[in-house]
């Protein structure tokens, strides 16, 4: 069996229509004999596993459904090469800026697919999308690549270190560009162009998913700087119970409970904060 450099990482769930096309693609070109191709089935309930193994490339497959983020992290374990790229089997991704990517690993350690203006994005997940980059870029404190796009490439020695902080969900995506910006590393990102979804619709459905949209910035914002979350909650809240007790005392000549209440619970807030940020500190380290 041949060793690859670079391995390309493919989930899929009920993907028969579109994994089809894209594989022609992907022969086409060539990837198939410069990269290792994986095409991790996520239990599929259609044909996907009977017309991958049409084609060569390899083929890992799930015995129950685990969700995207999943998939991915069983590629990342089963692949050969030293660095890995993600791309989409529902047809959205062409596989042509696969090679340019690759190239771009050899200064970075992570390069994004930035999805170009006029690509496709489904409308009614623009508010989450919005909301989850203005808290990330809060946290990193400063503004974020493409942090949810599929198509990207990472150095897989440094992506096997974080491998214990990513969901099995569809948020890996956006785990991964902030623990990378956080830890310092290199980040690179390459215009590309995203069609719409070929065959069956998304999986992800707005209304369903929106109180997971927020747990994933509760997620985020525990993960990665609890503190700037704790600290200016704390000091709110000591002021205005500082400001509340003061005002007492002048008008009525008595610090009230509730003034006391509030200035405790800011002081609580601040150690929590404290204790918190050492936690996130220590679980982003390599397990």
């Amino acid at each position: 069996m041949p060793r690859y450099n670079t391995s390309v990482i493919i989930p899929v769930y009920n993907e028969e229509v579109a994994i089809e096309p894209l594989l022609n693609k992907i022969i086409a070109l060539g990837i198939h004999e410069q990269y290792e191709v994986i095409i991790v089935d996520d239990c599929s309930t259609d044909n996907t596993a009977a017309v991958t193994g049409q084609y060569p490339v390899r083929l890992v497959r799930h015995m129950i459904n685990k969700g995207y983020g999943a998939s991915l992290k069983t590629g990342i374990r089963k692949a050969g090469g030293s660095r890995v790229i993600f791309i989409d089997g529902d047809g959205q991704h062409d596989p042509r800026y696969i090679p340019e990517i690759n190239r771009l690993l050899d200064e970075y350690d992570l390069v994004i697919g930035e999805r170009s203006a006029g690509s496709y994005q489904v409308k009614n997940r623009r508010f989450g999308k919005k909301l989850i980059r203005n808290v990330g870029e809060y946290l990193v404190e400063q503004k974020l690549p493409d942090f949810n796009s599929g198509y990207r490439g990472f150095n897989r020695d440094y992506l096997m270190d974080m491998l214990h902080l990513m969901p099995n969900g569809f948020s890996f995506s956006t785990t991964s560009t902030l623990a990378f910006i956080k830890e310092g590393y290199q980040i690179a990102s390459l215009p590309i162009e995203v069609t719409g979804r070929v065959g069956r619709k998304s999986n992800v459905r707005p209304l369903k998913d929106g109180a997971k949209t927020m747990m994933l910035v509760f997620r985020i914002i525990m993960l990665f700087n609890p503190l700037k979350v704790f600290l200016p909650a704390s000091i709110g809240i000591f002021l205005i119970g500082c400001i509340y007790g003061l005002l007492g005392y002048i008008y009525f000549s008595r610090f009230s409970n509730g003034a006391l209440v509030l200035t405790t619970l800011g002081m609580f807030l601040f150690f929590i904060g404290l204790l918190a940020d050492q936690i996130s500190i220590m679980n982003r380290k390599k397990s």
